[in-house]
């Protein structure tokens, strides 16, 4: 039996953002705690295989909903300031220490969630208190977008930063598996949007992480 919770925090300029936790039985010894960082376009209740796999064996899972995508608020697909992202993950990463209190911390990010979980990391070393980081995917390469676009992104950040455009996700290809590729496309709360401010902000943390990776000093799985 996993006991499930839901409930809102405050990121960055005082947003509330949902969240969700998934914690062993009371009478299983909990062993470690795991927090997520879902990818573009997504959102926290995509992790279901993961929650079913590690919570039984003893780990607490908790992920909430980027500014922008599932059920947090703002526009979709949109961030004003990458800032706004390490802060938001910053503030889940307190609750989630508040709530679990000594036990050994882990964090996961899949896709953007792999660049904001690196980027967040580098920006704090030493400070995080987590035992361990695992990368899904991570986004840390702009190769394979138009330079066109990118240009354009740039131009349009200053202008109309909040223009909503495709992504441009090859959804067929994130998984091997028919049925993940179909539950991901009949799931309501998936949208495939971004804007010219969120384009050039990722693309800045791109450069940073990449810049400063020698830096890492956590132990680190990258799985790509």
């Amino acid at each position: 039996m996993i006991q499930t919770a839901t409930g809102t925090f405050q990121g960055a300029g005082a947003l509330e953002l949902y969240y969700q936790s998934w914690r062993p039985v009371p009478d299983l010894e909990r062993r470690a705690v795991l927090t997520i960082v879902h990818g573009l376009g997504e959102h926290s209740g995509r992790y279901g295989n993961v929650v079913e796999y590690l919570v039984p064996r003893g780990v607490a899972i908790y992920s909430f909903d980027l500014r922008g995508h599932g059920r947090s608020p703002g526009k979709r697909g949109h961030v004003n300031a990458w800032s706004d992202m390490r802060q938001d993950l910053d503030a889940f990463l307190m609750l989630v220490r508040r709530q679990e209190g000594d036990l050994s911390q882990f964090l996961l990010g899949h896709s953007l969630g792999g660049l904001i979980v690196l980027e967040y990391v580098l920006r704090h070393p030493g400070e995080t208190g987590l035992r361990g980081v695992i990368a899904s995917g991570p986004g840390l390469s702009t190769e394979g977008i138009s330079p066109l676009l990118l240009k354009l992104s740039r131009i349009l950040s200053r202008v109309w930063p909040t223009l909503s455009f495709p992504t441009g996700l090859d959804v067929p290809g994130i998984s091997r598996d028919p049925a993940v590729v179909q539950a991901y496309q009949n799931d309501p709360l998936v949208h495939g949007v971004g804007t010219p401010r969120a384009a050039v902000e990722s693309s800045a943390a791109i450069r940073w992480t990449l810049d400063h990776a020698a830096d890492w000093s956590l132990p680190l799985l990258i799985l790509h």
